[in-house]
């Protein structure tokens, strides 16, 4: 018998509803002017520094207690505009050549606004922002050439979809059951190949994924950093003579130190002839295809069965926006689908519809990354997206001459793609070359960071940012000249 309660008797209830502005004309005037500062702010850019450290006090500030009490909009906005936009990474500025960071662009930025207006949560149900990922996901299997039964998600960044891939490549070694009797089940010892220059992340996916660090082969490279074919052959074949699993092949659309893109026809071969799964970590790399330079260096990404990429390096989404898009969409179902009461799906209704992305990843609750990405793709365009690509390349050729004109500087890798990696010469060029990128990104004008070729310190100047010009990279060889001298004169070395 279910028990009853009288109004009379029932806990009252706050007369105010929801959390909603009670000025909104107020708010609208707000977010005016917010929006304008960001505008401001993207326009001037170069007027700038990169990056600054942030200071003392501002340090202090965002290490304060939590809020005891509701702030007017405009003095946390104020907050913002003085504490944390003149601190932040500086990725969007035409300086910086750090990291493998895209720079974004004003479109995103809008389209991420209606986006958090929406609030969608696109782990699946019949809405239209589960329809927008379902559409790029079409148009990156058109793109990557994979087959109708091609499907893919957005997930966080490309160290989630190199996890995913690993997980989809385990439940195709070892079937579904996986998920429920664990690795121990199978009686199998998987191992899984990569090339020694290939990031980091692929080992830690080894690492969650159960199977383990030291199943993961990393196998030696050639002078251009490119897996060594030989090489991977005979691991492949040690390995089964010892009685162990060969499951996985990753190869490399551009590698992270050098932008060094693998033989993905060749490693295509090897998989298949071992029937492993292919896997292609293709972080920025692989949205090359847009590029007519680029393009003909990926011959093979087609034959993958997993492809990990981000849209916000090459392709320039605001972060984050990475993928995952497999050949054959049934085996992240496999992997991930789950049956649950509250998860039921219905022939009508909201809770109807063919496409649950929380099917095809570990996410249920997802946000609407694929707007920001719709509209990039469609205001900007691929072909214009595509010339970015191909001119960031072309600057790093530029910037390999600029450093093989300087005798005291020498080239540590050459520019394959849109990476390059250069030293300042000198008796202890290990310490130096660090003070120096230290200083450059203290400096402000231009912000390279450091990497290791072939265990030297090495100054890489990572050219992702759209808005990056010839000037900049002239500024660059200025600045690590300058700053390598006034290091070398220091230090006491020659």
């Amino acid at each position: 018998m279910v028990k009853t309660v009288s109004p009379s008797r029932a806990e009252p209830i706050a007369e105010r509803v929801g959390l909603d502005p009670e000025d909104w004309e107020g708010l609208r005037a707000q977010g005016h002017q917010m929006l304008d500062d960001m505008i401001d702010h993207m326009r001037n850019l170069r007027d700038g520094p990169v990056w600054r450290p942030m200071c003392e006090a501002e340090r202090r500030h965002l290490q304060g207690p939590p809020p005891v009490a509701a702030e007017p909009l405009e003095a946390v906005h104020q907050d913002f505009l003085r504490t944390v936009l003149p601190f932040a990474g500086g990725n969007a500025h035409p300086g910086f050549m750090g990291w493998v960071q895209g720079a974004g662009t004003p479109v995103g930025m809008l389209a991420e606004m209606l986006a958090a207006g929406l609030n969608g949560n696109c782990g699946g149900r019949d809405h239209a922002p589960i329809a927008v990922e379902r559409q790029i996901s079409d148009w990156v299997r058109h793109w990557f050439g994979l087959p109708q039964t091609a499907a893919g998600v957005f997930v966080t960044g490309a160290s989630m979809a190199n996890f995913i891939g690993v997980l989809a490549a385990r439940t195709r070694a070892l079937g579904p059951d996986v998920r429920r009797t664990g690795l121990a089940g199978s009686g199998k010892r998987l191992v899984a190949y990569t090339s020694k220059a290939a990031h980091a992340c692929v080992r830690r996916a080894m690492e969650m994924s159960g199977i383990g660090a030291e199943a993961l082969r990393a196998i030696d490279f050639d002078r251009d950093q490119r897996i060594d074919l030989a090489a991977l052959r005979a691991a492949i074949a040690a390995d089964r003579a010892a009685g162990l699993t060969p499951f996985l092949v990753v190869g490399n659309a551009g590698t992270v130190d050098v932008g060094a893109v693998d033989d993905l026809d060749a490693l295509a071969d090897i998989a298949a002839a071992h029937d492993m799964a292919f896997h292609v970590d293709g972080a920025y790399g692989a949205l090359g295809v847009l590029s007519d330079l680029v393009a003909p260096k990926l011959k093979g990404l087609r034959r993958a069965d997993t492809i990990a990429f981000d849209f916000h390096k090459w392709g320039q989404v605001p972060y984050d926006a990475g993928f995952i898009v497999a050949r054959d969409g049934a085996v992240l179902r496999e992997t991930f689908a789950t049956p649950a009461a509250y998860l039921q799906r219905e022939t009508r209704g909201l809770a109807a519809g063919d496409f649950w992305p929380c099917d095809y990843g570990p996410d249920l609750s997802r946000g609407f990354r694929a707007l920001k990405t719709w509209f990039t793709l469609r205001v900007i365009g691929p072909p214009a997206i595509g010339e970015s690509i191909t001119r960031s390349c072309a600057l790093a050729r530029r910037l390999q001459t600029l450093v093989e004109a300087e005798p005291e500087l020498e080239l540590l890798a050459p520019a394959q793609l849109n990476i390059v990696c250069f030293r300042y010469r000198c008796a202890a060029p290990d310490p130096v070359n660090r003070r120096i990128v230290i200083e450059l990104q203290e400096d402000g004008r231009v912000c390279p960071s450091l990497t290791e070729v072939d265990g030297q310190a090495a100054i890489r100047a990572a050219l992702f940012n759209h808005r990056t010009t010839v000037e900049d990279l002239d500024a660059l060889i200025a600045a690590a000249l300058a700053r390598g001298r006034e290091a070398v004169a220091l230090a006491g070395v020659g």
